[in-house]
């Protein structure tokens, strides 16, 4: 009766679940794949780069008549050639919020926020419900002074267990590449590059 108690007692426990708040900043290694961490550290590499970058201290543009030293930026995408299905917009939203917070960058919209600006532009005009006057219209946006993209690749490799080492190992390399482009020339003024590499070690007993 008491193991019978002993197990009804475990089989209840394990049934439970707990939710938690965790600090976002903490250091993330559930898996060797691709987290939270990793998105972090490599996002913030290339914002220290690119603000502290003499390169770019040479953009200017004559149509702002009110001095603004900002440049004009359009942030582009982040080619994933890794094995894995990673959110690599999550990594330029992490860029672009951070440098629009610098001062020195602005950013014009890209392809979803062209969407959005044409969605609302075609109800202010056409929906019959925003005053004429005050419809705002094409043609009046700036353009962007350059272009930010990148690619995020990595390397795999895994070694199995054996007689000699009991443990399993695997190990994964990320290289993380960001361009900046003057879309005048078409001249690449700024470039960048992140490493990260991360291993793991199960033991025998393990997955």
């Amino acid at each position: 009766m008491k193991k019978l108690l002993h197990l009804s007692f475990l089989l209840a426990l394990g049934a439970c679940s707990s939710v938690g708040y965790g600090d976002p900043g903490e250091v993330e290694t559930l898996t060797i794949d691709f987290g939270s961490t990793d998105l972090q550290t490599l996002a913030g590499g290339m914002v220290d780069s690119l603000i502290q970058s003499p390169q770019l201290n040479y953009i200017s543009h004559d149509y702002d008549d009110q001095g603004d030293k900002r440049i004009v930026t359009l942030m582009g995408g982040v080619e994933n050639r890794t094995t894995e299905h990673i959110d690599t917009q999550g990594i330029t939203d992490k860029i672009r919020v951070k440098l629009v917070n610098s001062g020195k960058f602005r950013f014009v919209a890209g392809e979803q926020g062209q969407s959005e600006i044409e969605d609302q532009v075609r109800f202010q005009q056409g929906s019959g419900r925003v005053d004429p006057a005050k419809a705002r219209e094409y043609g009046k946006q700036i353009g962007a002074d350059v272009v930010i993209y990148g690619t995020l690749r990595s390397i795999e490799k895994s070694k199995g267990r054996s007689l000699e080492s009991p443990s399993k190992r695997e190990d994964v390399y990320y290289q993380f590449v960001l361009q900046c482009v003057n879309i005048d020339s078409g001249e690449l003024i700024w470039a960048e590059e992140e490493e990260l590499r991360k291993t793991s070690k199960t033991g025998i007993f393990g997955g």
